[in-house]
């Protein structure tokens, strides 16, 4: 009886660790092709929430008093298989539907939903079965004092979620990557399977493990045919699934871009550090060197949020070695990536690189003015994150900026309806006299005529403006920006534009049309 109770506690142990995995890694695995964002995660909470509840109901069905102890088992371990295959399949099925669903011209939101729930829906579905059984099981064994034994079988499972949670999120996706952990995930299960149908009899075992087994195999021969099991990351951290692609057959010459799950964030040429590809990147370096008459002789102060392909420092730390260039990065796998195939020399006297979050590193700095530019570059998706949006962010970064200083954002918007550029514009007009919103021309044209409704914009603030209403690049790359009256940002926007807070920052609600526009 106490080697029954031992299977069956450590059964449901490690078969709800699982499950909370999944979920976790279920994030992961969509970012390459959807982006990860608050929208994301409640798609996927969602859907394994539905799958467990259905299969709470389905297995407490099949735990009925009357099917008897052998029969419970040997749905029980039926269970588990199902639920290893379905989870070994998600990531066969992830190449196979998420382009079909991207360019079904749902919104990205819809799209999000249905993928995760065709991925995620039946596995949490069929280890959802396995909790209800196994507790009947193990009542079975004490029928005189099930009070103990329900409340034993209660803490397993949360601990097994725990444990599942802290694993997956601290240990197994930097160790072994998000599909290697699904493929771990997928032969525990398969595992639990064959040691419960043991339990149902020795003929028994066996015929589960050959099922397991073929329809596993089955899976990966598929899967290896068509190459699903290639990981799209080069790299996957702690944050980020990292990829370098070559830029080179864009721009013709030696070059390459790093992209952060789905969005590509930084382009850097190999042989020229000036030549900015980012048509953002270009106007911080054209408008500073305007505003602040930058040169050799007279390098800037800055402090980056965000390192990504470390494009700007690269370039201003090789025209300018006097410079003094903090970087906020919050990866080390992100700067790992630039150094060793975006050619940036993280290692330069101008550069000091901290692995932070950018406002607990900002806000740990001295209160006084110390940078002539804060350059905010960094993003969850397209989406900046809340904490760095807010009022109280902006007060902090006030303080820290020169009389002739200025604080510059990226920020990706609707270019017909900018909700959130407009909040952004009017919280920093909060703690800044000079508040500025600028578009490259041809892309704000392009989506004005009704083409891509994307569009990023760079949002200036300092003490005073710049003193511009357009800006044509000196150099490098023809490109001309022009500056956006705040007037007319606020009224593209229509409706009450709030003033973003720690309190209340809803940057993803704000940009609602983006992502419920057809995903690109």
């Amino acid at each position: 009886m106490i080697v029954r109770q031992t299977i069956l506690g450590v059964t449901l142990l490690l078969s709800s660790a699982g499950g909370l995995v999944v979920e976790i890694v279920a994030g992961r695995l969509i970012a390459p092709y959807v982006g990860m964002s608050l929208y994301t995660w409640t798609a996927i909470i969602a859907v394994v929430l539905a799958g467990l509840s259905a299969g709470h109901w389905i297995g407490g069905r099949m735990a009925s008093a009357r099917i008897g102890d052998l029969g419970a088992t040997r749905r029980l371990a039926v269970a588990l298989a199902l639920a290893s295959v379905s989870s070994f399949a998600t990531l066969g099925l992830l190449r196979l539907l998420a382009g079909p669903l991207l360019g079904s011209g749902l919104g990205t939101v819809p799209a999000v939903v249905l993928l995760s729930a065709a991925l995620f829906l039946l596995p949490s579905l069929f280890v959802g079965i396995v909790a209800p059984i196994v507790t009947r099981l193990a009542v079975g064994l004490r029928p005189d004092d099930p009070g103990p034994v329900i409340g034993r079988m209660y803490a397993l499972g949360t601990l097994g979620s725990i444990a599942g949670t802290l694993s997956a999120g601290y240990l197994f996706i930097a160790w072994i990557g998000s599909t290697g952990t699904i493929v771990a995930v997928a032969a525990v299960y398969a595992v639990l399977a064959v040691l419960c149908a043991g339990l149902a009899g020795r003929g028994f075992a066996p015929r589960v493990g050959l099922g397991i087994a073929v329809l596993l195999g089955g899976v990966a021969a598929w899967s290896q045919g068509t190459g699903v099991l290639v990981s799209p990351c080069d790299r996957e951290s702690d944050y980020f699934c990292i990829r370098i692609d070559d830029f080179a057959p864009v721009s013709g010459r030696p070059s390459a871009v790093i992209v952060l799950d789905h969005l590509a964030h930084s382009i850097n040429d190999r042989d020229d550090p000036t030549l900015l590809f980012n048509p953002y990147i270009h106007f911080v370096d054209e408008y500073a060197r305007r505003r602040l008459r930058l040169s050799a002789g007279r390098p800037p102060a800055a402090f980056f949020i965000g390192g990504g392909g470390y494009t700007l420092p690269r370039a201003w730390a090789s025209e300018m070695p006097a410079a003094r260039l903090t970087v906020a990065e919050i990866d080390p796998a992100v700067t790992a990536a630039a150094r060793e195939r975006l050619w940036a020399d993280t290692g330069h006297p101008a550069l000091e690189i901290r692995h932070r979050d950018a406002r607990m590193l900002l806000q740990s700095l001295p209160a006084e003015p110390a940078f002539d530019v804060v350059f905010g570059d960094a993003f969850h998706d397209i989406s900046v994150p809340a904490h760095l949006v807010t009022r109280e962010f902006h007060a902090e970064v006030a303080r820290r900026l020169t009389d002739r200083g200025f604080y510059v954002a990226n920020v990706v918007d609707d270019g017909r309806r900018p909700r959130f550029v407009a909040a952004l514009a009017r919280t920093l007009g909060q703690d800044f006299a000079g508040v500025e919103v600028w578009a490259e021309a041809d892309a704000l044209a392009a989506a004005l005529r009704g083409g891509e409704p994307r569009l990023t914009y760079v949002v200036v603030a300092g003490r005073t403006a710049g003193g511009l209403d357009s800006l044509a690049a000196a150099r490098g790359i023809r490109r001309v920006w022009l500056r956006l009256p705040v007037e007319a940002v606020m009224a593209a926007a229509g409706g009450q534009v709030p003033v973003l807070t720690d309190d209340f920052a809803p940057v993803d609600r704000l940009m609602t049309t983006l992502l419920l526009a057809p995903a690109e």
